[in-house]
């Protein structure tokens, strides 16, 4: 099944990808009118790039979200407010310390700056303040407090600072707020916010367990501006020179085993801290130990490699590319081109960005289906695309910067009094996923080439600024999409099933002799019960699903086969079809008391009565013979007897 899994996730990758491939063939050949010289690296790094992603998923899915859940669960259950808050503090600290992409920009930002602003220092002050803004997230959800209210403020704080805030900081203090989101800590920041959501009485998983990673997009804006008018008040430059900054472009990463070595132990250093606090907090203050430890380990082991070939893969050839397109198109001297390659790539980049596939699915599964996570998604890429072009616009135009964003945080504060209360804290979390592994390198490029190739332009003013727009405007197309699923109509999955479905399965009167074998031994037993074929027709890349959610509602056996299905209303000889299997028969035999259960898991899973594709129904049968059961399902027959008596 986990095999299953893993081609259905890589299947995805592929497809998501599909659009990066796409944007960059068609400005590098129809536009520039040039195939690059690295196109068999590129080529190879987007098959690795795929894989990776892959397997990266698979490892949140069985590793990191079970944990980052439990974990919230257990500290509510332990009702230590004081704990949560360390914990919180110390997930957002640790994470955002070892973050490559703040690295990145840190280093940026002091090379730039003639040495002014050291790298170490400012990725401590972004470090801390993320912590605290983790902390104040988990006080949010604890509290039950409205999320708009603590978001209105930090924007409010954010305005007022940028006033005093030299020019210089103003750009990478607000690209900073969207590059401390990494693509291993949302998904743990993402479970422990809905986790805890999940386990305090009167709280909504939707609209209180989202909010974390806003918090922690929002806070480094502030504390970074704090810093730079300390830095440009106090501090002198080393090197009072006139920094001209060229656009380079990377060379091609070679494959060796030492860079493999080096890669790995590279990502298991990101990923470290977060195993560490777990391990702290799991066992030496919740003393528990982790439930299926040997697949949750696997589970790290897999986020580990997927990261790795993810990483690799851009770097091999893609990193390389954008770099060498940014400045081409700099020189092009057409600016609508320019405009037009920052929205499609900001839209390509968006929509194959792991970590906010992650939250698009996790928001989808506690919406009970009222989000679609591809449709997120969409709405998601389009705001980054808007934004991407919007902040090259800025650049070309020489703008400042805080006037735009100024506007923006109006539009956002606007409509959070229009959009419904479920998609608001999703949507403020969409702006803190959207800039990771793949977009900061490309958007960094493309901002400090434009700004290093016109005129009047400065690297350090002006080179900074389209994260922050790429985190900005997602936000505002996030909000809209709420605002349509209420003007449509959309309803959940559980209100669709009680509107429509009737009683799945009547009560059966007669009772029926059964010859049941207890834990699958040689002991046989005739009981009186009740038993049922549950029979599902669902397409056959919905048949791991489908039987997973079988299995978590008490199944514990199925037969299944092939079977192909077509519509005869429109066809002229039937005896010519040459049809191909496309769909699959999956068959449970199950007690009366599992039937309803199985059946509703499975509508439920697929979306059968709303989205998604497939039919369920179930038949009673008699006179069952050589079905294994475990005695606690036939003392939940007997029980269930007693009751209706």
């Amino acid at each position: 099944m986990q095999f299953n899994f893993f081609i259905k996730l890589l299947k995805e990758s592929f497809r998501d990808l599909l659009p990066i491939v796409i944007v960059i063939l068609f400005f590098q050949i129809a536009v520039l009118q040039n195939i690059p010289d690295n196109w068999i690296a590129t080529t190879i790094g987007m098959i690795i790039v795929g894989f990776g992603l892959a397997i990266f998923l698979q490892g949140l899915e069985i590793g990191i979200f079970p944990v980052g859940e439990s974990l919230a669960k257990d500290f509510a259950n332990k009702n230590s407010t004081f704990l949560v808050l360390t914990f919180g503090f110390m997930i957002g600290f640790g994470t955002t310390i070892a973050e490559p992409a703040l690295s990145v920009i840190a280093q940026k930002a002091s090379t730039i700056s003639s040495g002014r602003i050291d790298a170490d220092i400012l990725r401590f002050v972004v470090a801390i303040s993320v912590g605290l803004a983790i902390l104040l997230g988990v006080y949010r959800i604890i509290k039950g407090h409205p999320i708009h209210y603590y978001i209105i403020a930090g924007y409010i704080a954010v305005v007022t600072v940028t006033f005093a805030a030299p020019a210089e900081i103003i750009g990478l203090a607000y690209d900073l707020g969207g590059v401390t989101t990494s693509t291993v800590t949302v998904p743990l920041v993402a479970a422990l916010g809905i986790g805890l959501a999940s386990s305090i009485k009167g709280r909504n998983p939707v609209i209180d367990g989202f909010g974390l990673i806003a918090f922690a997009s929002l806070t480094p804006m502030i504390f970074v501006q704090i810093y730079g008018i300390a830095v440009y008040n106090f501090v002198e430059a080393k090197e009072i020179t006139n920094i001209l900054v060229e656009a380079k472009v990377s060379e091609i990463t070679t494959i060796t085993a030492e860079s493999i070595i080096y890669g790995i132990m590279s990502v298991v250093k990101d990923v470290f801290p977060i195993l560490a606090i777990i391990l702290f907090f799991q066992y030496g203050v919740i003393k528990k130990n982790i439930e299926n430890i040997k697949i949750v380990f696997l589970g790290f082991i897999l986020v580990i490699i997927g990261l790795y070939a993810f990483i690799l893969g851009l770097e091999l050839g893609l990193f390389s590319l954008g770099e060498s397109m940014a400045y081409q198109l700099t020189q092009n001297g057409n600016v609508w081109i320019i405009y037009s390659f920052a929205f499609t790539i900001g839209f390509s980049t968006t929509m194959a960005e792991p970590a906010l596939m992650a939250i698009a699915k996790k928001a989808k599964e506690i919406s009970d289906g009222k989000i679609n996570d591809f449709v997120l998604r969409l709405f998601v890429a389009i705001g980054v695309a808007i934004g991407i072009a919007l902040g090259a616009f800025r650049i070309v135009d020489g703008g400042h910067i805080h006037y735009y964003i100024i506007v923006g945080y109006m539009i956002v504060i606007a409509l959070t009094f229009i959009a419904p209360k479920y998609i608001i804290p999703i949507a403020y979390d969409s702006g803190g996923v959207t800039t990771s592994t793949v977009t900061v390198p490309l958007l960094a490029a493309l901002g400090i080439g434009l700004a290093t190739n016109i005129d009047g332009r400065s690297p350090l003013i002006d080179g900074f600024g389209l994260i922050a727009f790429a985190s900005l405007f997602p936000m505002i197309t996030v909000m809209i999409y709420g605002i349509i699923t209420v003007k449509f109509g959309i309803k959940s999955d559980t209100k669709i099933e009680k509107e429509h479905i009737p009683k799945l399965i009547s009560e059966i009167d007669e009772t029926y002799l059964a010859s049941v074998n207890f834990n699958a031994n040689t002991i046989t037993s005739k009981l009186k019960m009740n038993f049922s074929a549950v029979v599902v027709i669902v397409p056959q890349d919905k048949k791991e699903d489908a039987i997973q959610a079988a299995h978590q509602a008490g199944a514990t056996g199925v037969t299944h086969f092939n079977a192909y299905g077509m519509g005869l209303s429109e066809m002229d000889n039937i005896y010519r079809i040459s049809p191909e299997a496309n769909d699959e028969v999956l068959l449970f035999i199950l007690p009366e008391s599992l039937v309803n259960k199985v059946l509703e898991s499975i509508i439920h899973s697929l979306h059968i009565t709303s989205t998604g594709d497939g039919i369920a129904f179930a038949m009673p049968i008699s006179h069952m013979k050589g079905i294994s059961l475990r005695q606690e399902v036939t003392f939940e027959e007997e029980i269930s007897n007693l009751k209706k008596k």
